[in-house]
């Protein structure tokens, strides 16, 4: 099973874990001119500006790089081959300093112009840095954390608790609900989507819950509609902010539809010919909601237990 059919996923990335051992990482990666920076400012990152857009990628001459604290510095990896540092720097020091046709951009509307690998190294480094930002201090006696293990732990500053951190995700469940047919699917709304866009339904595992029972409380809690048969299909990062969506497909055992806990503006059976005829509108291509459909729309019918 492919993971590339989705955003920010595959194997992008020589991630070289063992190397956020080495005390002597932030020296080499310095020392090494072929070493590439992707410049991190808040929930903006450097790209390029243009109708081809792409990393703007800082070389260690910068001097942003130059004057970058270490702690200011993750080892990401290597991409394409070549060592990759992510820089995190506050945008008032960064804006002073660009190069040239680049600009600080938020990912999630660019991600479908970039290049999948690039849109995927991006997500790596948002989550990263989302992560450091919202983890300052240590969660049990308040000190400040410090970067360890080349900006992938956080560990409390004050010696006698020296709590470690590590990055966190929050995983969430998206399922696409169909009939005992296999021909109507149920798709819901929000308010804040754009006219017309239907998709499947999300939501958080909470504490002490499977992801199979996730499914069947999320689809009961937001349309009344209660699910058997769950099958896992695939996986998505979703760095907004610090999300995993893990993909499924379901069969209803009712099918009346209740909207109960106000998450969603609208939910109903849309048949295949509903939406092969444009009707609804559905999230775009390499969102994980979209490869559920269209894995639906262009697979046989399909009937319980098989």
């Amino acid at each position: 099973m492919s993971a590339r059919n989705t955003f920010f996923g595959g194997s992008f990335l020589d991630r070289r874990a063992e190397l956020r051992d080495d005390p002597a990482w932030i020296a080499a990666a310095r020392a090494d001119p072929a070493t590439l920076y992707v410049l991190e400012c808040g929930a903006a990152q450097l790209v390029t500006s243009g109708e081809s857009m792409e990393i703007a990628f800082l070389t260690g001459d910068h001097s942003l790089v130059v004057s970058a604290a270490d702690e200011e510095l993750t080892l990401l990896g290597w991409f394409r081959g070549t060592r990759c540092v992510l820089l995190e720097a506050h945008e008032a020091r960064a804006v002073e300093s660009l190069p040239g046709g680049t600009q600080l951009s938020e990912l999630r509307p660019l991600a479908p112009m970039l290049a999948p690998d690039s849109a995927a190294l991006l997500a790596y480094a948002r989550a990263l840095s989302l992560w450091k930002s919202r983890h300052r201090h240590c969660g049990v006696c308040g000190a400040r954390n410090l970067p360890t293990r080349a900006g992938h732990v956080l560990r409390c500053s004050r010696a006698e608790c020296g709590t470690e951190s590590f990055p966190r995700l929050d995983p969430a469940i998206i399922v696409l609900v169909t009939d005992s047919t296999g021909e109507r699917a149920l798709l819901g709304r929000q308010a804040s989507w754009p006219a017309g866009r239907y998709s499947t339904l999300a939501g958080f595992v909470e504490p002490g819950e499977s992801l199979e029972d996730a499914v069947i409380r999320e689809v009961a809690e937001e349309t009344g509609v209660l699910v058997t048969d769950i099958e896992y299909e695939a996986s998505q990062p979703w760095p907004f902010p610090s999300s995993l969506m893990l993909g499924f497909r379901a069969i209803a055992r009712t099918h009346d539809i209740t909207l109960r806990d106000g998450e969603l503006e609208d939910a109903r059976w849309f048949t295949r010919a509903d939406l092969a005829a444009g009707t609804p509108a559905i999230p775009p291509a390499g969102a994980i909601s979209a490869r559920l459909i269209d894995r639906w729309l262009h697979s046989p019918a399909r009937s319980p237990g098989t």
